[in-house]
């Protein structure tokens, strides 16, 4: 018998604040819709919301923005933009909705297998959390990939030039 979701939505929140300091650098939190596979790898926990997808997706990414250690870029299923209203009704009103969450995140459209491939990867080191939504429209999980807040990518391509230029291994 498959192990039953964990948590509800009496208390996915307070998972997700729990979880969130531990979390840092690449970490994963994924908020996923309702037919998003529960996967077997000791890295990944799922749970499930009860909640709406924006209304998810716009937690996270507020708490996200809210911590002092994480930021986070956002992968986007590129599927999504060709899925088409006679085929899945609220497809385009849902399209509009991530559109207006999304402004001025760092959004990342990528083929739905390869996004699951990298968090497929990703677990094998590190943890990834999956939040599950009642949302039945495809392609419309959002990838949340953590970041270090206070140590942006270019800083860190300057450290590694200088130690290459020190000698430094």
């Amino acid at each position: 018998m498959a192990d039953a979701p964990r948590l509800t939505k009496l208390n996915w929140e307070l998972e997700l604040h729990t979880l969130l300091p531990l979390y840092g650098h690449r970490n994963w939190i994924v908020v996923a819709d309702s037919a998003y596979p529960a996967q077997s790898k000791p890295g990944i926990e799922t749970i499930v919301s009860g909640a709406g997808q924006i209304e998810v997706a716009r937690k996270v990414l507020d708490i996200i923005n809210a911590s002092r250690h994480v930021r986070a870029n956002v992968y986007i299923d590129k599927e999504l933009a060709y899925v088409s209203d006679a085929d899945a009704p609220g497809v385009a009103r849902y399209r509009k909705q991530l559109d207006e969450l999304l402004a001025g995140a760092n959004k990342i459209p990528m083929l739905h297998e390869q996004i699951i491939a990298k968090l497929d990867s990703v677990s094998q080191v590190f943890r990834v959390l999956i939040i599950k939504t009642d949302l039945t429209i495809p392609y419309t999980t959002v990838f949340f990939e953590l970041g270090c807040a206070y140590w942006p990518g270019d800083a860190e391509e300057r450290m590694r030039k200088a130690m290459a230029a020190s000698g430094a291994k």
